[in-house]
């Protein structure tokens, strides 16, 4: 085990609450923070009931406050401000030697200020955004894409191995965030062929299983065909990444691709189709209702 021994971790959204309480389960003290307190009570009661060592606190100042790791997995670029830079974040509470860890998927300029302050008081930090979903959450088989020092990542590892089958470290503050939009333009630009995919064996009128069976061990394989073909054929998109989330992450994406002037005209296809769902009354749907912006 880490030497890591006391952790704060705050958000405890879909993805938030079972990482945190795989770290509970290593037999390190976990200190939870939620902006909405119920959801935080709940996940301190559930897992005290399994004896483990948690507890929680009012703010982030108080939740990082001593500990040996503060690790972040909230919103957007505003929550994680708040709940890192604001008045009573978590930043100005840590101790100098203390590291920090973001696993929200924010832009690479908020990653890159929180790096430099973080810096200026001692504090190793690293912007880690996961793949995987809510399923790699539960199941502690996250991809994480790191940005940072190589010491901040040494110091991570041992702590991410709790959730995380891949930690790849890809460069300096900010490349975490960088990788991620990369990760979300591929995803975005497969969930489009595959539902059209699907949507043409529908109209062939093909047996899905077959189709799925033929063409998932070939050059179409991917993730989200072998995890999604066949709820997409049967309209089930309740897997907890919804469309309101992933347009946020190709937002990030678009505006990076700008600045770097790049134009990403597939990306903004994808988007503008999941802007079709969320009008639809999918935005909480998962990704793979990217498939209802096609008639059957």
């Amino acid at each position: 085990m880490s030497t890591a021994q006391h952790i704060a971790f705050l958000g405890l959204g879909v993805m938030g609450a079972p990482m945190a309480g795989h770290l509970a389960r290593t037999g390190r003290s976990v200190t939870v923070y939620n902006r909405t307190g119920s959801r935080a009570q709940a996940w301190l009661e559930r897992h005290r009931d399994e004896g483990l060592d948690v507890r929680s606190a009012e703010t982030p100042a108080a939740a990082a406050t001593g500990q040996d790791v503060v690790i972040t997995c909230v919103g957007n670029d505003s929550d994680l401000a708040e709940v890192v830079l604001g008045d009573a974040g978590a930043l100005a509470a840590m101790r100098e030697g203390a590291l920090f860890i973001d696993h929200t998927t924010v832009s690479p300029q908020i990653a890159m200020t929180i790096a430099r302050e973080a810096a200026k008081r001692g504090i190793d930090a690293l912007d880690a955004p996961v793949s995987g979903g809510q399923a790699g959450a539960e199941n502690g088989r996250l991809a994480i894409m790191c940005g940072g020092s190589a010491e901040a990542m040494e110091r991570a590892r041992p702590v991410m191995q709790a959730y995380g089958a891949r930690m790849v470290h890809v460069g300096d503050a900010g490349a975490g965030q960088a990788t991620k939009a990369v990760n979300q333009i591929c995803i975005a630009g497969t969930l489009a062929g595959l539902s059209e995919g699907v949507r043409f064996a529908q109209a062939a009128g093909l047996d899905m299983a077959k189709v799925l069976e033929a063409i998932s061990g070939g050059a179409a394989q991917s993730w989200q065909m072998e995890n999604r073909w066949a709820t997409m054929a049967a309209g089930e998109f309740d897997f907890g990444f919804a469309i309101d989330w992933m347009r946020k992450d190709l937002a990030i994406a678009l505006e990076e691709a700008r600045k770097n002037g790049l134009d990403l005209p597939v990306t903004r296809m994808v988007d503008g189709y999941y802007a079709e769902v969320q009008a639809q009354g999918g935005a909480r749907q998962d990704t793979s209702a990217l498939i209802r912006h096609l008639r059957p």
